[in-house]
């Protein structure tokens, strides 16, 4: 009998150990994901200075889109945001970038420009990257957020501080397309 409640005993830990350290797994991906993220939102915040100096000469008009992409990412960039705030700001960047690209096409010898067309391209490769790593981040955040509220693992989660996590959504001004008046 004690053999017994020895084994079930040794079972449980094992199942245990089995389900923390599924949730340890899950959680590091998250962050993997989320670094993802954010090594190629920092090549994207590289690239904002460089293009609007560009577009700045040609598109003085534009002052407002050029001075919010500006201060949007000096809020990121001063890291008083939680995640989930800086989420939502770097949200706002994406269409601001999509607006500056769209004024730039209306200027032919800016467009000519070689400067101008690399940027433009690095650029859409760097959001193409970002895009991939939301992605990815959205895939780890759901598995773990699946592990974290069904039953067995809600109580080993609760139990050890393992939480849901946010996922990375566009905001309602992001979803729209983007508009654009010279």
């Amino acid at each position: 009998m004690l053999i017994y409640m020895v084994m079930g005993g040794g079972a449980l830990l094992v199942i245990l150990a089995l389900f923390y350290n599924s949730l340890v797994a899950k959680r590091n991906m998250v962050r993997n994901a989320f670094s993802s993220i954010d090594v190629n939102l920092r090549k994207r915040h590289d690239l904002i200075p460089a293009l609007v100096e560009t577009v700045k000469g040609f598109a003085k008009h534009e002052k407002e889109t050029l001075t919010r992409l500006i201060e949007a990412r000096q809020e990121i960039r001063s890291g008083n945001l939680s995640d989930s705030e800086r989420l939502r700001v770097e949200e706002q960047i994406g269409p601001g970038m999509q607006r500056l690209i769209a004024v730039a096409e209306s200027y032919p010898e800016l467009q000519s420009s070689d400067h101008f067309l690399h940027l433009q391209r690095t650029l859409n490769e760097v959001e193409e990257q970002i895009s991939a790593a939301r992605r990815a981040y959205n895939a780890a955040v759901l598995e773990i957020n699946n592990s974290v509220e069904s039953f067995p693992g809600n109580l080993i989660a609760g139990s050890f501080g393992f939480h849901r996590h946010d996922f990375f959504e566009a905001d309602a001004d992001s979803r729209g397309s983007v508009n654009v008046s010279l």
